[in-house]
């Protein structure tokens, strides 16, 4: 896996690379700039975050990437307030590191993050079973791409995986720590505003808060247009 680290105190980057030079191939850069011409030279397989950059802020690189890619994106900053938390996941992020951090705890991540990636881009399905269609929205799992009345939507992977889960059956209510367990997996270490992150940003990108529906105290149901 090629991973881009975008990191610029070299302390800390120095300790990412010595953990993950094992099973992983690390480009490090120190700057927006270099990160988003990194990105475009060779798009890398997952990208580490910082927000704090000595040229930008992290969520307009984050941002820049997003509006082009679905390549899954982990923040690892020192702001640790729920509102940058949720402000970046609603940009496009798919997971949040807080420092300190400890390597396993971040390794934990990058594997949760692609997994479900990994299974989807592999599954042997065909093409009619790998695709579906709800109120105009077609969700095909071999592509792992969205298109609501014939326009693609572009979808985070944690976005596009949360759609496929709550709309395997439309209209069935999902609880909140099941989602989490779900479509986070085990290894989701985080809060449940998370979700309600995703799902605010699924909703604007499908114009209608109609498409998941909230139902207090419980969780979630898969529902459809206006």
């Amino acid at each position: 896996m090629r991973i881009l680290l975008v990191e610029d105190d070299p302390s800390v980057a120095a300790g990412v690379i010595d953990a993950l030079g094992g099973g992983f191939d690390v480009v490090h850069v120190q700057t927006g700039k270099a990160a988003l011409e990194a990105f475009t030279r060779d798009e890398p397989d997952l990208i580490l975050l910082d927000l704090g950059l000595p040229d930008c802020d992290g969520t307009d690189v984050c941002r820049q990437i997003r509006s082009s890619s679905a390549v899954p994106i982990i923040v690892v900053s020192a702001r640790g307030d729920e509102i940058d938390r949720v402000l970046t996941l609603e940009m496009g992020a798919d997971d949040y590191v807080v420092k300190p951090f400890g390597m396993r705890e971040l390794i934990a991540r990058i594997r949760a993050v692609t997994r479900r990636t990994s299974q989807n881009s592999s599954t042997g399905e065909s093409a009619p079973e790998a695709q579906r269609t709800l109120f105009g929205l077609v969700i095909d799992t071999r592509s792992q791409r969205a298109a609501l009345n014939g326009e693609e939507i572009h979808l985070t992977p944690k976005e596009f995986d949360l759609i496929v889960y709550l709309s395997n059956d439309p209209g069935a209510i999902y609880r909140r720590q099941d989602i989490l367990h779900d479509v986070w997996e085990t290894n989701w270490y985080g809060t449940s505003k998370t979700l309600d992150a995703h799902i605010a940003a699924i909703r604007k990108k499908l114009g209608s808060p109609t498409w998941i529906e909230s139902v207090r105290g419980v969780g979630f149901r898969f529902g459809g247009p206006e």
